[in-house]
C-alpha cells in the first residue's frame, strides 16, 4: 500500500486517515491446510484466462493507488517501459470495516481496470487479484476460546469476501488470506495473539490464543472459499509475522496453499528482481509454513514499498507467471 510506514506489511494506512491520492471502495456486508483444489459451484463462472507468458515474471502494484500514465498497454510507474504494468491485487474488504470499526478499503478501481486492460486485450499479466485483511479469533464479537466458533468467524470472513468480489472484476483465480500484525487500532494485532472486549474496542481481555483456535479461522475461511467459489486459496504474510501467530509446529504449516510475501523489501526501485532477488544484492523473497521460493505454490512477493518502506510510488509486487494456477 502507498502510505503504510508500519511492519506489518500492507496496511497500517487502512485505518489512518485517507490521504489524499487514496480512493476508497465502498464493501458491502454481504483441519489441513488450505487446498489448492477447488470444488466447482451453481452460479460461479469458470475462469477463462488468456494465455499468459511462461518466460517471465511480472511486476505489479497492490492496495491504495499509483498512478499509471500513458496509453495501453500500460506499464509499471517508475522502473522503466521495459516493464509492463502485470497485475493489481485490492483489498476486498477487511474485518474491521465489516464491524463498523473504520470505513475505508484499500481498492483502485483505477489500477483494477488498466490490469484488466493489460490482461484481457494485450495478454499481459495476470489482470486484477483480491486479498480479504483478516481478523483473527480476538476480534471474533462471538469469540469463547473454542475452534468451533473459530471456524465460524472465519467462515463470515469468507462470506464477507465472496459478497465483495461479486461486484468486482477479478480475473486472478486466488484469493489472499492476509494475515499479518499491523501495529494499528483498533486491534494492533488483528486479534491473532490477543483477545478484546469486543471488536472495535482497543481493548485487550487476554493476552494468549492457542495456535489451534487460530488456525480454526484460515481453515474455516479456506475451506468455504474452496467449497462454495472457483477460487484458490493463498495467503499474503511473511516468516516472521506467520510464527508469531501460529508457531513452528503443525499449525504453522502450510504445504499446499498458495503463498505471497513481503520480506525481504527495499525502499530503492534502481534494482528490479530477476527471478526471487534484486540482482547484485541479497535481497530476496522469503516465504513462510514451511515453503520456499522453489514451491510451485510461491506465487508473489512484495518487494518494494511494503513492508514500512518508501519507494516514492507505492506497494511493487513480483508475480511468478510461470506458477499462475
Amino acid at each position: 500500500m502507498n502510505s503504510r510506514m508500519l511492519p506489518g506489511g500492507r496496511v497500517a494506512a487502512v485505518l489512518a486517515v485517507a490521504s489524499g491520492a487514496a480512493l476508497l471502495f465502498a464493501a458491502t456486508a454481504p483441519n489441513t491446510a488450505a487446498s489448492a483444489t477447488v470444488s466447482h459451484s451453481a452460479g460461479q463462472a469458470a475462469h477463462s484466462r488468456p494465455a499468459i507468458a511462461s518466460d517471465r515474471f511480472w511486476e505489479g502494484t497492490d492496495s491504495w493507488p499509483i498512478t499509471i500514465s500513458g496509453s495501453p498497454p500500460y506499464t509499471e510507474p517508475g522502473i522503466g517501459h521495459d516493464y509492463g504494468y502485470g497485475g493489481y491485487v485490492g483489498m476486498a474488504g477487511n474485518w474491521a470495516y465489516q464491524e463498523g470499526c473504520h470505513g475505508q478499503i484499500a481498492w483502485s478501481s483505477a489500477n483494477s481496470q488498466e490490469a484488466n486492460v493489460n490482461y484481457s486485450t494485450y495478454q499481459k499479466g495476470i489482470g486484477t487479484g483480491v486479498y480479504w485483511f483478516e481478523g483473527g479469533p480476538g476480534v471474533d464479537p462471538h469469540y469463547n476460546g473454542t475452534t468451533k466458533e473459530a471456524t465460524a468467524w472465519g467462515v463470515q470472513q469468507a462470506e464477507w469476501t465472496l459478497s465483495a468480489m461479486s461486484k468486482l472484476q477479478v480475473t486472478y483465480p486466488v484469493i489472499f488470506e492476509d494475515v499479518e500484525i499491523p501495529g494499528i487500532a483498533p486491534a494492533p494485532d488483528n486479534g491473532w495473539n490477543s483477545v478484546y472486549t469486543s471488536p472495535c474496542s482497543g481493548r485487550i481481555k487476554q493476552n494468549y490464543i492457542a495456535t489451534s483456535v487460530d488456525r480454526a479461522v484460515f481453515n474455516g475461511y479456506a475451506n468455504y472459499i474452496t467449497s462454495n467459489s472457483n477460487y484458490k486459496v493463498g495467503v499474503y504474510s511473511s516468516p516472521g509475522i506467520w510464527t508469531s501467530i501460529f508457531g513452528t509446529g503443525t499449525d504453522s504449516l502450510i504445504p499446499n496453499t498458495y503463498e505471497w510475501t513481503y520480506i525481504d523489501d527495499t525502499s530503492s526501485l534502481s534494482r528490479v528482481p530477476s527471478g526471487w532477488c534484486l540482482p547484485g544484492t541479497s535481497t530476496c523473497a522469503k516465504f513462510f509454513g514451511g515453503q520456499s521460493s522453489s514451491s510451485r505454490y510461491a506465487l508473489m512477493w512484495q518487494w518494494s514499498g511494503g513492508g514500512g518502506t518508501r519507494n516514492g510510488y507505492g506497494d511493487f509486487d513480483d508475480i511468478d507467471g510461470t506458477r499462475t494456477p
